[in-house]
């Protein structure tokens, strides 16, 4: 979802006077053909490693062709699961700067000639298939541009009293206008779309946008038929935060609370067991089984909000969150950017290729970090104990034989920890580099200092 720069209390219309009054259904195929063999390998929800693609900036040609050359790449950091940002032809109409949102979508059975053809999807999403990468894609319900191809039928869209199409309420969203979820035929419409994409181009899923912009019994409806498609393991993640995200199907949704309280911690001397309390809090108001998204950044943070690097204390402030971030219990994310330490805000709305080179300790320390989270399941099913202290975040996971103890430093300087009892006078080994490791009463680690300890 686009970040709204300002909140807007009074209801947007827009005229329609381009519009033709006669409405027109554009043709809705309920029975796509199946192109390729359906991925067998998608992983289980508590095991997905999920990577965000920006196509604009993944590389200095902006296109799928660009994410194809970069495979390897990805793989290397351990991800088992690709997200596309939309990949829909741009809305040309109140366009909304530069090259115009991604999530302005002006035809939802067409890829974006930007980046390339249904052809190039179906490369990229195989050669991801061949090295055991599942793709999913980015999906806008909520509204669409000014100039989709729905536009004519005025009745698959929210109006106001004067029966003017109007934006997302609540938004300042010029470039997009909001669809009407009481219309049957839309809905159709939207489910077929969606429906193609996993039939034609074989994608696993889709990161679905806005999703609490939406009525619930849509995307029970929508995720009900995905499911029903045979011979089909679907990832299905929600952009939102209430629980129906998940009665109405969605295996994931967006941990926003562990999010904003990490910034807390690290920019606000925030105690660093808050981080325990909100993720026991998060996962205390989801069923049993369903997962959270969590990340130090995603497209909308690194546009708007800053990056890892600007928002936790430079690279390897970065590098500390991540690891918190990552081996607590969740759905954990990298977003293209983040391994290499991009410091700089990285738009959506224009072409600014990212730089590969910079900062490549830092890409090696995070193929390390997943080796250790894709090495067992302590870190997926396992359980969690976690250490009071307001400066380091001290927690265990355990599964089995395996036993992990991770001590992370939240702050720039130097600080120190007085060991639970249970840890005193113990010896492990470093996860890290293999080295092996005494604790005696207390520890103290450098700024931004983690250690991954495993019990002997």
């Amino acid at each position: 979802m686009k970040k709204l720069t300002a909140i807007v209390f009074m209801m947007f219309s827009c005229s329609t006077d381009k519009t033709d009054p006669t409405p027109v259904t554009p043709p809705v195929d309920d029975a796509p053909k199946q192109y390729g063999v359906p991925f067998s390998n998608v992983p289980a929800t508590q095991n997905v490693v999920m990577y965000e693609v920006n196509p604009r900036a993944f590389s200095t040609v902006g296109n799928l062709q660009g994410i194809i050359d970069r495979l390897d790449n990805i793989k290397a950091l351990g991800v088992n699961t690709i997200w596309l940002m939309p990949i829909h032809p741009v809305g040309k109409e109140k366009s909304a700067g530069g090259l115009g949102s991604l999530y302005a979508v002006q035809n939802y059975r067409e890829v974006n000639p930007e980046f390339g053809t249904l052809e190039k999807l179906r490369e990229l999403v195989q050669k991801a298939h061949d090295k055991n990468m599942a793709v999913i894609l980015d999906w806008v319900a909520n509204h669409t541009a000014w100039d989709n191809v729905w536009i004519k039928n005025k009745s698959w869209y929210t109006q106001d009293a004067s029966g003017n199409i109007i934006i997302p309420p609540g938004t300042n969203w010029q470039d997009v206008a909001e669809l009407n979820f009481n219309n049957a035929d839309m809905r159709k419409a939207m489910i077929a779309a969606m429906k193609y994409w996993v039939l034609e181009a074989n994608v696993d899923g889709f990161r679905c946008d806005a999703v609490d912009f939406v009525p619930a019994d849509f995307w029970k409806q929508a995720l009900d038929e995905l499911k029903a498609i045979p011979g089909r393991n679907l990832i299905l993640l929600a952009e939102g935060g209430k629980a129906d995200n998940f009665t109405s199907g969605f295996q994931m949704n967006y941990a926003w609370d562990f999010y904003n309280n990490l910034k807390q911690v690290y920019a606000e001397n925030k105690p660093a067991g808050s981080i325990f309390s909100t993720h026991l809090a998060e996962y205390s108001s989801i069923p049993g089984g369903a997962r959270k998204l969590r990340y130090t950044t995603n497209h909308d943070q690194s546009a708007y909000d800053g990056t890892p690097v600007a928002l936790f204390g430079g690279v390897k402030g970065a590098l500390s969150a991540s690891v918190v971030t990552v081996l607590t219990s969740a759905v954990p994310l990298l977003y293209g950017s983040q391994e290499v330490g991009q410091a700089e805000n990285l738009p959506f709305f224009t072409r600014q290729p990212i730089d590969w080179t910079k900062n490549t300790d830092m890409q090696a320390a995070y193929e390390k970090l997943f080796a250790i989270y894709n090495s067992t399941t302590a870190f997926t099913t396992g359980s969690l104990q976690y250490f009071n202290s307001d400066n380091i975040a001290a927690f265990k996971r355990v599964s089995g034989a395996d036993e992990y103890l991770v001590l992370v430093n939240v702050r720039a300087d130097e600080q120190e920890i007085i060991l639970d009892a249970s840890l005193q006078n113990s010896t492990w080994t470093s996860a890290i580099d293999g080295s092996a490791v005494s604790l005696s009463t207390n520890v103290v680690l450098g700024g931004y200092e983690y250690r991954i300890l495993k019990k002997n």
